[in-house]
């Protein structure tokens, strides 16, 4: 029986994971050319090649495929085996992504992320802040702060904590334009909204519920081009409560008629949970979000 080199295991997932040879290169913290090495003295261990090499990087063979499952159970159970250990006693190491909605990881995580990577500097911390491109069911990711729950598979979720957002207009727009004074004048207005065909889940489908019907004129696939739109006088935007507040530019219309309420969710897979490397972001996160909730669920100073 061939010699089993075990230790290259990480270098296939990270190479599978992530494409290309400087990539996982990136995230392993080595040269490509020790990937590459690892990569085919695995494929020699094994005697069969794991990955298709092309211009636009690797991708996996049949065999690559079949060595997945197994390859990501061994991961988990190493990540079980440091939590068997002990807290302090082996440092954390490895790779973990993060991936968050747009709001909640540019204008609140992200200035807080760096102070839990400065505690675990062997840790790797890859924060994914596009979550339509991340998914979770095919470990594309190890966490995610998520606007919703799954629908299927075996997952641990928790709410984290809920959040407000209101209708929001510039000051300069409102001096410019006929005042709203009651719901129905909305209709009379420009929203700036997501492209219709490109929200990926309900809960940023916000227009129908303050008046049926209503569509965005201006639309983007991005919450923070929808705020440059809304500062620059474009018309009215939905925003969460904790990035219109930023900006004293931005008045908040009719907030007591209108709050929109929704949840941000903690999810990950249940064999995750308590894995050594994953467990500390997780209390992190918990910690971080919930000492936050009142800056979640504020109300406006500024409205009409």
């Amino acid at each position: 029986m061939r010699q089993f080199p075990w230790d290259d295991l990480q270098y296939f997932l990270a190479v599978a994971q992530e494409g290309k040879l400087s990539s996982a290169a990136r995230r392993l913290r080595t040269s490509h050319v020790t990937v590459a090495r690892r990569i085919e003295r695995l494929e020699q261990g094994i005697g069969a090649k794991l990955f298709q090499r092309s211009p636009t990087g690797y991708t996996l063979t049949p065999m690559g495929q079949r060595l997945m499952e197994p390859a990501q159970a061994m991961a988990l159970e190493a990540d079980k085996m440091l939590s068997v250990v002990g807290d302090g006693a082996l440092p954390l190491t490895g790779v973990i992504r993060l991936s968050v909605p747009e709001g909640y990881g540019n204008f609140f995580i992200a200035e807080k992320l760096p102070h839990f990577a400065s505690q675990y500097p062997n840790l790797t911390i890859e924060m994914v802040n596009i979550q339509q491109i991340v998914s979770l069911s095919r470990r594309e990711a190890d966490v995610s702060v998520s606007l919703s729950t799954p629908k299927a598979g075996s997952y641990h979720f928790e709410k984290i904590s809920s959040y407000i957002l209101y209708v929001y207009a510039s000051r300069d727009y409102l001096a410019r334009n006929r005042a709203i004074k009651q719901r129905e004048d909305l209709a009379g207005h420009p929203f700036i909204g997501y492209i219709e065909d490109m929200i990926f889940t309900p809960e940023l489908n916000y227009l129908g519920e303050i008046i049926p019907g209503l569509r965005p004129s201006y639309q983007t696939s991005s919450v923070f081009a929808q705020l440059k739109a809304c500062r620059a006088g474009y018309g009215l935007c939905v925003l969460p409560y904790y990035m219109g507040a930023m900006f004293d530019d931005l008045v908040a219309v009719m907030p007591r008629i209108i709050p929109i309420h929704r949840d941000y969710w903690l999810v990950c897979h249940n064999d995750m949970i308590d894995a050594a490397r994953i467990r500390p972001l997780i209390e992190f996160i918990r910690r971080e979000t919930n000492t936050a909730r009142e800056w979640f669920n504020g109300f406006p100073k500024q409205f009409v």
